[in-house]
């Protein structure tokens, strides 16, 4: 019985968890702390949308394994993190949150069936769609996030920014949060993601990309998920982390150019892409025991 109150919850905390693809519970704590950290707001937004998300897959009675990983719960806390981030927190704005929360699980849902890697692909439309209607056709004001002045950023805070800019958070301490978030749950993802946010500050620069961007992590946080998503202990994986890597940060700044709202669609393209090489390349060279 005690079972079976418990798994709901840990579900709620494995789902935000799952943002950089880890099931842990305590990833998914420290994720939180981090997040309300840094705005209360978008704490609450996230908790909320990933208890939605999470509830819509138990109501439509989705398989209880894939409830249990959380695998219902990371876009919708994207979601809500995204929405309180960009615009301010009036009642259409929670209303639309609950309402990308379902939209988002269902979406997911739909992607596991067909056995396709959407990653956060359902956050990412999603998303999409809302700024455009907040933006263009019922007009809600920015938020104090989005108008506030940039602070001043430091280079050896650009890895830890990477690893915040993921769940929309600037400051050094929650990016730190999220890395130990990761590190609990796999030390070597964790790792791969502090190299890949380098690595990705270090080609923005080198192509003269706006210095303040660089140090928020712009350029940096889809490359972090592409390592986080490709991380593993052999050789092979430390090629595919790379390409990876370099496909998300040249789509990314590709994106930026064209005056696109990012998220983390370079992440997913690079992530498909690199699928298709990872599995041309191992039907050529299979692993060996």
């Amino acid at each position: 019985m005690r079972q079976k109150y418990l798994a709901p919850l840990a579900a709620v905390p494995r789902g935000v968890g799952q943002i950089m693809l880890q099931g842990n519970v305590w990833t998914g704590l420290l994720f939180l702390v981090g997040i309300f950290y840094d705005s209360i707001t978008m704490g609450a937004g996230a908790l909320l949308a990933t208890a939605i998300g999470t509830a819509t897959a138990m109501l439509l009675r989705y398989p209880a394994e894939e409830i249990a990983q959380g695998l219902y719960g990371f876009s919708a806390a994207l979601v809500g993190v995204a929405l309180t981030f960009y615009f301010a927190a009036q009642p259409v704005i929670w209303i639309a949150l609950a309402a990308g929360s379902v939209l988002a699980a269902i979406f997911q849902h739909a992607l596991i069936r067909r056995n396709i890697p959407g990653f956060t692909l359902p956050f990412i439309v999603i998303t999409w769609v809302f700024l455009f209607l907040f933006r263009h056709v019922f007009v809600v004001p920015p938020s104090a996030e989005v108008t506030a002045a940039l602070p001043v950023y430091q280079d050896f805070t650009v890895s830890t920014h990477g690893f915040g800019e993921v769940i929309f958070q600037g400051s050094m301490t929650a990016g730190l949060l999220f890395f130990l978030g990761v590190f609990v749950s796999s030390p070597i993802a964790a790792l791969y993601g502090m190299a890949a946010s380098v690595v990705g500050a270090w080609i923005s620069m080198q192509c003269a990309e706006p210095t303040d961007d660089i140090h928020m992590g712009l350029f940096s946080f889809n490359a972090v998920l592409c390592a986080i998503a490709f991380a593993g202990n052999r050789k092979r994986d430390g090629l595919y982390v790379l390409i990876a890597v370099l496909l998300a940060v040249f789509i990314d700044m590709g994106m930026l150019l064209g005056n696109m709202t990012v998220l983390t669609f370079p992440f997913v393209l690079a992530s498909w892409i690199t699928l298709i090489i990872k599995k041309t390349f191992d039907k050529i060279k299979p692993y060996h025991a």
